[in-house]
């Protein structure tokens, strides 16, 4: 325990998330050790997010303006909504530049152990967003753990009498990952999220038309039924009285009969 000033702010460095008290004793004696100017920037930039920052009257991403930046392009799709967790969340979905709609920001995930129920997210102001009938699908972007699936499944259950398209986001197995050090519920999702590889024209086999088929069984019921054709017979019969017997100097094994001289004519 150390006194006054440095004990606080080790106190204060250890409620944040991430940071022990080990790491929090160690931050507090780098700002001890550091150039003054450098923490009064520090000090400085902490005072001024605080003050400038605010969340979006729309989707409640973090913003310097009432309405944010994303919400304000009118070239990005408003027709579909991608649902995250956090604002951190939508700069990583931005990275991949693969949407090119709007999002909402819930402030969170379900998660009872903490206190966190439906009414402490932004899930009212969701539904109030889908009064507007352009939009045509959410996507639901939580993160693929306990509170998130809870999260997900209430969402699915709140907004399906909506009418509304909902679509999750696929999971599986990471790109440069090994099979054996994936766990089972990343494996079983990967195969229930599986796809055709290549073409899928030239994998399917093409079964007959149905018109086809009626057509050649309709013509094969009205055919004139024939004979059923003679199969050749390859062996003459063998009469059992000329059939040789054992003891009279015929040889032991048996006696292959002659062939029918049909295939010579």
């Amino acid at each position: 325990m150390y006194e006054g000033a440095v004990q606080e702010l080790i106190d204060e460095l250890g409620r944040l998330p991430g940071i022990g008290p080990k790491s929090a004793q160690r931050i507090a004696f780098h700002i001890l050790d550091a150039d003054a100017e450098d923490m009064t920037r520090l000090a400085a930039s902490i005072q001024l997010v605080k003050e400038k920052v605010k969340f979006c009257e729309i989707c409640f991403n973090i913003s310097e303006q009432e309405i944010c930046a994303i919400c304000r392009d009118e070239r990005r799709d408003g027709t579909k909504i991608c649902i995250v967790e956090e604002s951190k969340d939508v700069m990583a979905i931005e990275r991949t530049r693969a949407f090119g709609g709007k999002y909402h920001v819930l402030g969170g995930s379900i998660n009872p152990l903490a206190g966190i129920g439906p009414e402490q997210l932004h899930i009212r102001e969701l539904v109030t967003r889908l009064a507007d009938e352009s939009i045509t699908e959410l996507i639901l972007a939580t993160d693929p753990n306990l509170e998130g699936e809870a999260t997900a499944v209430y969402l699915v259950r709140a907004l399906a009498p909506l009418g509304i398209r909902i679509t999750r986001l696929a999971s599986g197995l990471p790109v440069g990952g090994d099979l054996e050090y994936a766990d089972e519920v990343t494996l079983a999702r990967a195969f229930e999220g599986r796809r055709t590889a290549g073409s899928s024209a030239s994998n399917a086999r093409r079964p007959a038309p149905a018109a086809e088929d009626a057509e050649a069984s309709g013509k094969a019921e009205n055919a004139p039924s024939k004979a059923p054709a003679t199969e050749p017979k390859l062996f003459r019969a063998v009469d059992p009285a000329k059939t040789p017997k054992a003891g009279d100097g015929s040889p032991s094994h048996p006696v292959v009969p002659e062939m029918d001289n049909h295939r010579s004519r």
